[in-house]
């Protein structure tokens, strides 16, 4: 019913916005301990303001501000983060003092567990996550690296 009014089209992913109670703290985690590129910093008058913040490498950008949402700040749970190397984004992240170490997210290839074992046994076993990090105000993000591939079972 539906398939035929969408089949040509291409659909993405473009920005999500991240609920967060304080502007320039949240601009400054990201941009200076995650290096996200500042993308747009926008604020036309005192009720709305606009950043837009994207991974490096992304075509997905996050967006945090004034009368952009009325979500509780902190509220968005496991955003995967997919990164090219998994062991340098956890040596930043262990070395950033604003990112604490998420320790309830959850791995869509574990069905029904309640936390991600530690990344080295998803290294093993699994496609490698972590449990991440989250952000100043409570947004967790949970890391992925992308294109990994785990050795051949013995």
């Amino acid at each position: 019913m539906y398939a035929t009014s969408t089949a040509a089209m291409k659909f993405s992913v473009e920005v999500i916005i991240l609920p967060v109670s304080d502007i320039d703290r949240a601009l400054h985690f990201y941009v200076d301990q995650l290096g996200f590129a500042l993308d747009v910093d926008y604020a036309p008058n005192d009720v709305f303001r606009v950043v837009q913040l994207t991974p490096p490498g992304s075509s997905c950008s996050i967006q945090i501000g004034k009368g952009l949402t009325d979500a509780p700040a902190g509220s968005l749970r496991n955003l995967y983060l997919v990164v090219t190397d998994l062991k340098a984004v956890e040596a930043i992240s262990s070395n950033a003092g604003s990112m604490s170490a998420t320790s309830n997210t959850r791995h869509p290839s574990m069905p029904g567990t309640e936390a991600l074992p530690p990344a080295s046994t998803l290294r093993e076993k699994t496609t490698p996550a972590s449990p991440g990090f989250s952000d100043p105000d409570g947004n967790s993000w949970v890391l992925q690296e992308r294109g990994y591939r785990a050795a051949p079972a013995r």
